[in-house]
């Protein structure tokens, strides 16, 4: 797998922890404050972060197989 698309997912699944971080503790969503109350722009932000989480699903595979070789 390539790095880059990693490191892109991790930065975007981290967006999306601190976002639901930020509405737990404070009702505030980041990213409908930024961008408004679902709109387009708001609705793909979203739809990029829930993929990029079901990419780094994959990361368990590949850490298990890290495992083995040492």
């Amino acid at each position: 797998m390539s790095k880059g698309l990693d490191y892109t997912a991790l930065t975007l699944v981290i967006i999306g922890a601190v976002n639901w971080g930020l509405i737990g503790f404070f009702q505030l969503d980041l990213v409908n404050l930024i961008f408004g109350n679902l709109t387009w722009i708001s609705r793909i932000i979203y739809a990029l972060v829930g993929l990029a989480g079901l990419y780094l699903l994959s990361l368990y595979g590949r850490v298990l197989s890290m495992g083995d070789r040492e």
